[in-house]
C-alpha cells in the first residue's frame, strides 16, 4: 500500500488540474475569504472552532508578501464582524522568511496588531527545519513584547523538539502538536512512525506539566486515547486543551470528541494558491495522497450505484 500511496504522490503532477481540484474540494474552505467565512460559520454552529489559514507559502517578493498580509488583515477584519468562533494560522514564509527576515517579522507584527485588535489568536505555523530557529526567534520576541495571544507549532518527528520545549517553558506556551509532514533527513527528524507517535505522547506529557495550553493536532485515534489518558492523569479542565483536526478529515472522530464535551477546532484553508498547496501536500505525505485518491475512488463508486 505505502509503494501505490509513493506512486499516486509521485503522479499528481501529471494529473489534469480539475482532477485535483475534486482531490481537493473535500480538505478545503474555497478560493474566497466569503467561502472561508461561511465553512467557519458552519462549523461553529455544529459547536466546532475554526483556524484560517491562507493559502500560499515560500513566497518569493515583497508584493507577495504584502498581499499575505492584507488578506489576513481583511480575514481578521471579517471574523470580528460576523462574531464568528476562530482565529488564524500563518506560516512565515508567506510573509516572505525565504527571502528577507526583516520583511516577514514586520508583516507578522502586523498582523498581530490586527488580531490583537480585535480579539482574536494568532497561530504560527511550523514549516521545514531550515526555518524552526528563525519562526521560534520572533515567536519569542513577540511574547517578550507582550503579545500573549500567539501561539506555535512543534512538530513530534522532530530530533530536536523535545529541547524545544524545555526551552520555551518559561512562556508556558499555547503549543499545537503536530506529528510534522516535511520531508527531512534521518539526523534530522524521526523516520520510524512508531517512534514519531511514542515522541508526540512524550512531548503533550512533557507541555501539560510544563503548563502549557495543547492544541492535539491529530487524527490518529491511537494518540487520540493517549492524550484522553493524559488530560486524565494531569487532571486537566476542559479549557487547558482542545483537539485540531483537518477540514475533511475523519469527521466520525471529530463529532465524537466534541459529542463528548472536548474543545474541537478544525484548521480551514483557502485561497487561490489551492493548487499549489494540494500538491506539495499529498507530494509530502504519500499516505494522505493514497488516503485522499482511494476516498474520491469510492465516491465516485457510490454514485454510480
Amino acid at each position: 500500500m505505502q509503494a501505490l500511496d509513493r506512486a499516486l504522490a509521485t503522479a499528481l503532477p501529471a494529473v489534469p488540474r480539475p482532477l485535483v481540484r475534486r482531490f481537493a474540494d473535500r480538505y478545503m474552505a474555497g478560493e474566497t475569504l466569503d467561502d472561508a467565512l461561511a465553512l467557519v460559520a458552519a462549523l461553529n454552529a455544529e459547536g466546532i472552532r475554526g483556524t484560517l489559514d491562507v493559502l500560499g507559502e515560500s513566497v518569493t517578493s515583497p508584493g507577495q508578501a504584502d498581499a499575505t498580509e492584507r488578506e489576513y488583515r481583511r480575514a481578521l477584519e471579517a471574523l470580528a464582524e460576523r462574531r464568528l468562533d476562530s482565529g488564524i494560522s500563518i506560516k512565515l514564509s508567506a510573509l516572505g522568511l525565504e527571502f528577507d527576515a526583516g520583511v516577514a517579522e514586520r508583516h507578522l507584527r502586523a498582523v498581530v496588531e490586527c488580531a490583537n485588535a480585535h480579539g482574536r489568536f494568532v497561530r504560527i505555523d511550523m514549516e521545514d527545519s531550515r526555518l524552526t530557529d528563525a519562526t521560534l526567534g520572533m515567536y519569542r520576541r513577540l511574547r517578550a513584547d507582550g503579545h500573549d495571544d500567539v501561539g506555535i507549532v512543534l512538530q513530534a518527528y522532530l530530533r530536536r523538539s523535545l529541547a524545544d520545549v524545555h526551552a520555551l517553558a518559561d512562556l508556558a506556551p499555547s503549543v499545537r502538536l503536530v506529528k510534522g509532514i516535511y520531508v527531512e533527513p534521518r539526523r534530522i527528524a524521526y523516520r520510524d512512525m512508531e517512534i514519531v507517535n511514542r515522541n508526540f505522547t512524550f512531548l503533550l506529557d512533557v507541555l501539560m506539566s510544563q503548563g502549557s495550553y495543547v492544541g492535539i493536532a491529530t487524527h490518529d485515534e491511537r494518540l487520540v486515547w493517549e492524550a484522553l489518558r493524559l488530560v486524565d492523569r494531569h487532571g486537566l479542565d476542559r479549557d487547558r486543551y482542545e483537539f485540531q483536526m483537518l477540514l475533511g478529515v475523519d469527521e466520525e472522530l471529530r463529532n465524537i470528541l466534541r459529542d463528548a464535551g472536548h474543545r474541537v477546532r478544525v484548521y480551514v484553508p483557502f485561497g487561490e494558491a489551492w493548487y499549489a498547496y494540494s500538491l506539495r501536500r499529498l507530494k509530502e505525505n504519500p499516505a494522505i495522497a493514497g488516503y485522499v485518491a482511494r476516498d474520491v475512488l469510492g465516491s465516485m463508486i457510490h454514485r454510480r450505484r
